[in-house]
């Protein structure tokens, strides 16, 4: 049975030219939320904060030969689509705050935009027709946000000290006091770590506060440009015992991070369906919405569909996100990464996930190997394997899916080995997921089985996804 999704449809809209003077007519919306109109001669106008169905008014502020970018200063009709936003700071106008985009669109139809998105940039980059469309995979809209990266600044014209996130298209912190993506119990934090800075004597030179939520523990990365002194160290202390959350200090860059005071619990999430646990550093990269995390490597080994018999290679396998759930499957794991520190603390996840199981995890290795300078001999040194999960940074696996196009095309240097029957990949960045696709698809012998987005940052612009891949087996016959 396949899995659809409904995307936004396309509105046949009348002519600029029947509208009043000076109004547009939204036809759609592109994926960074603007939305597209066009004047009567034809020249494309982006618009933030209208959407599609709606007439607007706009106030230009760039124009060039072929488009303008504007902003709607008047609502004439409004979309259905369109929702009351469910944050104070949001907006268009200047000092919100630009870590949203899309809260004024029903969630809904933000889903049905990434999916547009993904759909469209497979077929104009990678002219790739996917199988089946995947149902998205959704969960929480609000509170979901257990990773994030908060400005800190203290502005000396008003006496205070600014935590958040940029404003819109500005290098200037915005003037938040609540944020609703964030879990509440953190969101309640912002005033009161607005006050603590406020009073360190290091108010000036504490440019950056990082979040890391596991499990059971909350993590506070403090960014110190210079020492802290005693005054300061015991007015973090105290507000960590009294809000419950675990400080950790960072003088220069991530390596030094380093707990405020040792012994305390062990930042971690839980993947219950496998009965892994993975501890990780707050400056670790963990994927910022655990929900989705949850049901994202679900899906995506229920996808792979590996076998007790299996060799499977994790390719960009991070902390181990899909790695460790792998080993309680297949036959052998191999997790590749290009981070020496990021394997040795894949095999402290595998060894602390070793112990006092049930069933043992199967035999699992790490390697370390520059993934954007892969050829078809490392591949064929790798030996046979029969699944691969694919899961890279936005750069994408070109140089990964380029090697094993190249051993199709030039059977001679296969020396025995044969492709993966199957690939999952998992993908933050559509334009190269679609292209790696097209590589798969034209020229590495496989077909696109499955693809569709994870809603992995509701509101904002961001699309993940994931796709299948098949071996087309009468393509691959020698």
């Amino acid at each position: 049975m396949s899995e659809a999704s409904s995307p936004l449809p396309t509105q046949s809209v009348s002519p600029c030219a029947t509208l009043p003077e000076g109004w547009l007519a939204i036809e759609s919306l592109d994926i960074e939320a603007q939305g597209i109109a066009h004047r009567p001669d034809g020249k494309v106008v982006f618009v933030e904060g209208a959407l599609p169905f709606e007439q607007v008014s706009v106030s230009v502020h760039r124009r060039k030969n072929n488009w303008e970018a504007a902003t709607a200063t008047a609502i004439h009709r409004e979309s259905s689509q369109r929702v009351r936003p469910g944050c104070p700071h949001f907006g268009m106008h200047a000092g919100a705050c630009g870590g949203c985009k899309m809260q004024h669109l029903h969630e809904s139809a933000q889903v049905a935009i990434k999916q547009r998105v993904l759909e469209d940039n497979f077929w104009h980059l990678g002219k790739v027709r996917t199988e089946t469309v995947l149902r998205p995979i959704q969960g929480p809209a609000w509170g979901y946000r257990y990773r994030a990266r908060l400005s800190v600044r203290y502005v000396h014209k008003k006496g205070e000290v600014l935590i958040g996130f940029h404003e819109r298209k500005s290098r200037y912190v915005a003037d938040m006091k609540v944020c609703p993506v964030l879990p509440s119990h953190v969101s309640d934090l912002l005033v009161p770590l607005r006050s603590l800075i406020f009073d360190m004597d290091a108010r000036e030179t504490c440019p950056q506060i990082e979040l890391a939520c596991g499990d059971e523990v909350t993590a506070l990365v403090l960014r110190h440009l210079e020492p802290l002194s005693g005054d300061d160290l015991a007015r973090l202390r105290a507000f960590g015992q009294q809000h419950g959350v675990q400080w950790w200090l960072q003088p220069k860059g991530p390596d030094t991070v380093r707990l405020l005071d040792e012994g305390g619990p062990v930042l971690a999430y839980a993947l219950p369906d496998f009965g892994i646990t993975m501890p990780f550093r707050p400056t670790d990269f963990t994927q910022v919405n655990p929900y989705i995390n949850r049901v994202l490597v679900s899906r995506a080994l229920r996808l792979l569909d590996v076998q007790r018999h299996e060799r499977v290679i994790d390719w960009f396998c991070g902390l181990g996100n899909f790695t460790l759930p792998l080993a309680t499957q297949a036959a052998e794991v191999l997790g590749i990464e290009g981070s020496e520190a990021l394997v040795a603390r894949s095999r402290q996840n595998l060894v602390f996930n070793q112990k006092g199981r049930d069933r043992p995890l199967a035999p699992t290795r790490f390697e370390v190997r520059n993934l954007f300078d892969m050829s078809p001999e490392q591949l064929v040194a790798d030996g046979v394997t029969d699944k691969w999960l694919v899961d890279p940074p936005r750069e994408g696996a070109f140089a990964l899916a380029k090697a094993l196009a190249d051993l199709h095309q030039q059977p001679e240097r296969r020396a025995g080995w044969r492709p993966p029957s199957r690939i999952v990949y998992v993908s933050c960045n559509p334009a190269t997921l679609a292209r790696d696709a097209g590589l798969l698809v034209h020229q590495a012998g496989y077909r696109c089985l499955d693809a569709g987005v994870v809603n992995m940052f509701p509101h904002t612009a961001h699309v993940e996804s994931m796709a299948v891949f098949e071996l087309d087996c009468v393509s691959n016959q020698d």
